[in-house]
């Protein structure tokens, strides 16, 4: 899908465990370039030892500044393989799963100040509402919401075990894990500004690239698929194509994928988690 060019430069803005990193840089020549994004400290312990690898431990997010204070000023392509990381979620004091008895924490980036407690603990009812409905898609966020304010009166949310006490009353015993899945994805996408940050992405991603230049990027729910969807096919986030005197659509995106592919049923009986995954591709159109 990237359609690499052995001399070109490549940004792999979620680097994590190196997996997309290191097939990248098997085709490139040594002439090529790689720069890898990723927030998580963590994921420092995955660097791979090659010249051609420029790590930039910062929120991609800030792809823009961090490539202009190397000197890039367009790349060949990017790829993006959104959301939580294996390593995350399985590392039981990050917070991000309910599996696990630890402080609800759900931070990518350890340094920031804001974590899931907090938000819990500390946000108003309504903005706790709109966290629920809005990234989480949660059906009865309004009790949800009311037993969380009333409790926190009494005391302070701290693990994932009480928390999950807290809202049994909430949880319908028939749907109790994709229940809790879609609570922590929503505040883990607040705690994280997960869709602020790939809104930032996408927004510098066509003045990134060469002509030609492709972006790939792999979602795992529906607001990211969505928003990503919409701006391939429109170059903005309402879906809305503007068209010339002559009816013809103006769109900055060339597609790759017409629909998002999918993982097969082999992939998903050895990867279970690659079932929600969602794959699109775009080329940059050649100006004018």
């Amino acid at each position: 899908m990237l359609n690499i060019k052995p001399d070109g430069v490549y940004v792999d803005v979620t680097f994590g465990g190196g997996g997309h990193s290191r097939l990248i840089l098997s085709h490139l020549s040594e002439k090529g370039r790689l720069v890898a994004f990723d927030r998580d400290q963590d994921a420092k312990a995955n660097l791979i030892s090659d010249s051609r690898l420029v790590f930039v431990p910062r929120n991609f997010q800030f792809i823009e500044e961090a490539l202009a204070a190397r000197e890039i000023s367009a790349v060949d392509g990017i790829i993006a393989d959104l959301g939580i990381s294996s390593h995350q979620i399985d590392t039981a004091h990050r917070g991000f799963s309910f599996r696990f008895d630890a402080l609800i924490d759900m931070r990518m980036d350890t340094t920031q100040e804001v974590t899931a407690a907090d938000l819990l603990n500390h946000r108003k009812g309504d903005e706790l509402l709109r966290i629920f409905r809005t990234y989480g898609e949660v059906p009865n966020a309004k009790k949800l919401v009311r037993i969380i304010c009333e409790r926190r009166q009494l005391e302070t949310i701290r693990t994932t075990h009480q928390f999950e006490s807290i809202i049994e009353r909430c949880i319908p015993q028939n749907k109790r894990a994709k229940y809790l899945a879609q609570v922590y994805q929503a505040l883990r996408i607040e705690v994280n500004q997960e869709l602020e940050a790939l809104r930032a992405l996408l927004l510098a991603a066509n003045p990134l690239l060469s002509e030609g230049g492709r972006i790939v990027i792999i979602a795992y729910h529906s607001l990211e698929d969505r928003m990503v969807k919409r701006f391939f096919r429109a170059g903005n986030f309402m879906g809305v194509i503007a068209k010339d005197f002559y009816g013809n659509p103006l769109t900055p995106w060339k597609l790759i994928t017409r629909k998002a592919i999918q993982a097969n049923a082999e992939e998903v009986q050895g990867n279970s988690r690659a079932r929600s995954a969602r794959l699109r591709a775009a080329e940059k159109k050649a100006i004018g």
